[in-house]
């Protein structure tokens, strides 16, 4: 939940027992609202900030007319209602590693914008394994953001970050993803979306925000997007435990952690069912067992999708759905906002919702109507007013500190700017994220001409002399820099800011050695990658060293096309040979768009380095780590297969193995790896010690602290990476249990011989399985091995001990929603409203969600379950002037206004709450 700086009304408190299933009620008059055509008060209570942003979005959206409310629901762009003071309104706008684009059209893709800082993309920043840098870094971006949008307080909402897991090495968007894994993409995206949205790095709202958002983030694909042949038309099977354990996870604790603004469902199916009218997905998983509070949006057309890719035919339709029916069921389902743009047609939210309000489509959360886009309005004005867009903007910290740093309405779209938003500190930045994004895959020893053994990194260069340095590779100075998908087009100005590998190499090895000569060869035929020129090989054997830089760029891999092979793309990996043969000090560096096949070379090179595509200042970070001005400290956040045909198909969205293949992930993979999970060397070396565990019997309800000493043992100052992973060694091989988990992490900075002490705190319920036969997690009883390890590979395990964990998981409530509704509604299909009627009972048809993923009370139409017998509800009214609190317990409605209604429940001593707004006609 957003934590805001605010004061509230005094507030009635009244308590109920609840021990039965929540009433829908009884009858009463249905009240649709709106305040259309009437003249507005003196001070609105939308533009008043005594109350709440949800509040004020209420009674702004109760002013509009259905059509008015269904122009707001258009992504690109939402109109402008002039009498009510509503500006039109971008919500496609792109900034997952540097602000890209925003929508200042209508009906059209999101333009891009020109030289903003282009930052490393999440690839990058996740084999950082530093989130604290990923919220520098986010913080940084979210800066220009409101430098460059429109009147610094518009379009705001940003299609990022990426969470979806990296779990096929053929993925077409795998430099968008952090990594393979739920917890370490949590770890490092809750940071992105906490700097974006202008929090502390706990998720809190700063003292200086004043209670306002900065941006609003968006995760995306909510859920199991990770194919592109299919991705729009596909469908991505799998049991529970599998949606639960692994591609949602990473959801949840985002959510969970950072209270993100918005998700943005999928184009493709989950088991059948398209993700952008997905009941269970949508509300069921995000809203009532997640928490989530924000909006959802569809990606770029989903629902535009439901009907001209999948061809839905819902369980009960008589016949695949229309324009209109596509609609009623995407949002009714939760899809607030219709991304209509991309592979669109003519129909959109914007159009069709009155059409399918008027129709009374039977949906799969009942008769579609008004409410229904009611409650979709309220959400998005929410988001929209947290931002400060329809204060005082000198009252909005965000908006006046952007204007200090940059003359309001000077920011031009072009290169006319000059680059002035890529600051030297976010340069700076840019390269910082740079240096400790890349992984040393290897650094062996090499005979020097003096006949003595080092190891070829650091690059060592002689401060004054002849020392000769060739960069070879079409990558390392190429005609048009590649930035990674979703990037800034960077006109001259900002080009003139970029520094590629051979000018950063060059740059900095003069700087050392002014007569140091470092030389640029293309490495293949001029114009193309298809084969090796001879003449950069032959230039190669008269150099001291020769660095070759490999890539790959969106011809390789791209939204919408995934890759078959791994292979390096035309003759590099001959390249890569060829020189090696003629040059013993050959370093490789690959910047890709994730794993590519090394096994043709990597035993003829004595060093490899590899990122994913890393910023603008990518020259400059290569500089740091071949000359050792910063110890690489990257760690793989993906397994480095060594054989894909041991994978399933890519359109496979298992994980575990089974007959055919040998399963996904380190977590579950059995067959062989050129690099593990984790794995990253540096050039000093680490010792670990004293591994010791709070206790050796745990309960499934306690909680373990691990903690050890790490020790730099080297000369040289370097970054650790700690990995914590947890294992069940005796568990039946038939529940299928991972062969391991990663719990925790931690980076740590060590001078030459300094020791610190690490500790790591892990929920045991946090290492409880889902059990689809149960419907909920459980916790297995046994023994649990708790590995300290420098990766997921057994061979780097430094330290292992054992606990026994044994009893059950005693669930506890962790999430309280509300689908309020006025007593009688049920029998006309409505399932869930913002405006009311006066004196009439207000059902809130609470939902909890309980620790294991049980829900009890109201979860989707027809199916509610009896509360926990003991479990207290209470209910709290801010103004009971307007809703009022029964001594039993009921809401009631009593005069015209806007209140907010809390509703905690008490289980066993455990405590979670909600809120709902009630606006009374």
């Amino acid at each position: 939940m957003r934590t805001r700086t605010r004061s509230w009304p005094a507030i009635v408190v009244i308590g109920v027992v609840a021990s039965c299933a929540l009433s829908t009620g009884a009858s009463a008059t249905t009240g649709q609202a709106g305040r259309p055509g009437s003249a507005p008060a003196a001070s609105p209570i939308y533009l008043d900030r005594h109350y709440s942003p949800e509040e004020r979005a209420a009674d702004l959206v109760s002013r509009m007319t259905l059509q008015e409310k269904a122009s707001e629901m258009n992504s690109s762009q939402a109109a402008a209602i002039p009498r009510l003071g509503i500006a039109a309104y971008g919500w496609w706008n792109e900034a997952s590693h540097g602000v890209a684009a925003e929508q200042t059209a209508n009906n059209v893709n999101s333009p891009g914008v020109t030289n903003t800082t282009s930052y490393p993309v999440d690839l990058s920043m996740g084999s950082t394994w530093n989130p604290a840098l990923m919220y520098k870094e986010a913080g940084m971006i979210s800066d220009e953001a409101r430098e460059v949008v429109r009147n610094n307080n518009l379009d705001l909402s940003f299609y990022s970050p990426t969470v979806n897991l990296s779990r096929d090495p053929r993925w077409g968007r795998n430099d968008e993803s952090f990594s393979e894994d739920p917890l370490l993409t949590g770890a490092i995206a809750s940071q992105f979306v906490d700097g974006m949205e202008g929090k502390s790095p706990s998720g809190t709202m700063l003292p200086g925000s004043d209670g306002y958002l900065k941006t609003l983030p968006t995760l995306k694909h909510f859920a199991a997007n990770n194919s592109e042949y299919n991705r729009l038309t596909g469908t991505s099977d799998m049991d529970e435990r599998t949606l639960r354990e692994y591609y949602t996870a990473q959801f949840r604790d985002l959510v969970q952690q950072s209270g993100p603004a918005a998700i943005m469902s999928s184009y493709n199916e989950v088991n059948g069912v398209p993700a952008a009218a997905d009941v269970h997905l949508i509300d069921e998983l995000a809203r009532e067992t997640f928490g989530f509070q924000g909006y959802f949006t569809s990606d770029c057309d989903a629902v535009y999708e439901i009907q001209a890719g999948h061809h839905w035919q819902p369980p009960g339709a008589s016949a695949p759905l229309d324009a209109a029916g596509r609609t009623a069921y995407a949002n009714s389902a939760g899809e607030d906002l219709d991304c209509n743009q991309g592979y669109h047609d003519g129909s959109n939210y914007a159009n069709t919702v009155p059409t399918a309000v008027g129709q009374h489509i039977q949906t799969q959360t009942g008769v579609y109507n008004e409410n229904d886009v009611d409650v979709s309005l309220v959400r998005l004005f929410t988001a929209r007013i947290e931002t400060g867009e329809f204060d005082n903007e000198a009252s909005v910290p965000w908006v006046a500190a952007a204007r200090a740093r940059l003359a309001p309405g000077t920011w031009v779209n072009s290169d006319a700017n000059n680059a002035v938003t890529e600051t030297p500190a976010r340069l700076a930045t840019a390269r910082q994220s740079g240096d400790q994004s890349i992984v040393l895959l290897k650094n062996d020893p090499v005979k020097q001409q003096n006949g003595s053994t080092t190891k070829l990194l650091p690059l060592k260069v002689p401060s004054s002399g002849a020392f000769k340095v060739a960069v070879i590779g079409y990558y390392a100075n190429p005609t048009s820099m590649f930035l990674g998908g979703y990037a800034s087009r960077q006109g001259p100005a900002g080009v003139a800011k970029e520094v590629n590998g051979y000018n950063g190499l060059k740059t900095a090895i003069q700087r050392i050695d002014p007569d140091a000569t470092v030389d640029y060869y293309p490495g293949v035929t001029p114009g193309t990658l298809a084969s090796v020129d001879a003449a950069s090989v032959k230039a190669a054997a008269n150099y001291d060293a020769v660095v070759v830089y490999a890539g790959t760029d969106g011809s390789t891999s791209s939204e919408d096309h995934d890759r078959t092979s791994l292979a390096l793309p035309g003759a590099q990996s001959q390249l890569i040979s060829q020189v090696a043969a003629v040059n013993p000090n050959t370093i490789v560096y690959m910047e890709t768009v994730g794993e590519v096949d090394v096994t043709s070379f990597q035993n003829q090179v004595p060093a490899m380095l590899w990122s994913s595509y890393n910023g603008e200042r990518k020259g400059e970070s290569l500089a740091d780590v071949v000359l050792g001005d910063y110890n690489p400290s990257g760690r793989l956040p993906f397994t480095w297969y060594q054989d894909i045909t041991k994978l399933p198909p890519i359109g496979d969205y298992t994980i575990r193995p089974t007959a055919s293949d040998s399963g996904r992930t380190y977590m579950y993979y059995s067959g062989p790896v050129s690099y593990p999970f984790g794995y990253g060397l540096s050039y000093t070396d680490f010792a670990y010690s004293h591994l010791k565990v709070s206790s050796r019997k745990l309960d499934a309800n306690g909680t373990l602290r691990v903690g050890a000493d790490v020790t730099n043992t080297g000369s040289t100052a370097g970054d650790e990476v700690a990995q914590v992973y947890v294992t069940t060694p005796d568990a039946p091989a038939a529940l299928q249990r991972p062969i391991k988990r990663l719990e925790a992490f931690t980076k740590v900075s060590l001078r030459p011989h300094q020791t610190k002490h690490v500790t790591f705190t892990i929920q045991v319920p946090k290492l409880a399985f889902f059990s689809d036969q149960a419907n909920r997690y459980q916790v297995d009883d046994g023994r649990y091995g708790i590995q300290l390890s420098t990766s997921s590979a057994d061979a780097d395990i430094q330290a292992q001990t054992f606990v026994h964990v044994s009893g059950k998981l005693t669930p506890t409530p962790m999430t309280v929603t509300a689908r309020a509704v006025a007593a009688g509604d049920a029998a006309q299909g409505i399932s869930q409203r913002v405006y009311f009627p006066d004196h009439v009972s207000v059902d809130p048809q609470l939902t909890v969600a309980m620790s294991d993923d049980t829900l009890y009370g109201y979860i989707i139409k027809g199916s509610s379950t009896a509360l926990p017998a003991g479990m207290k509800v209470h209910y709290r009214s801010n103004r009971p002037d307007v809703v009022a609190v029964g001594p039993s317990g009921t809401v009631r409605t009593l005069g015209s206004g806007v209140a907010t209604v809390s509703a905690t429940v008490d289980y066993h001593g455990k405590h979670a709450s909600t809120q709902f707004v009630v606006d009374v006609q």
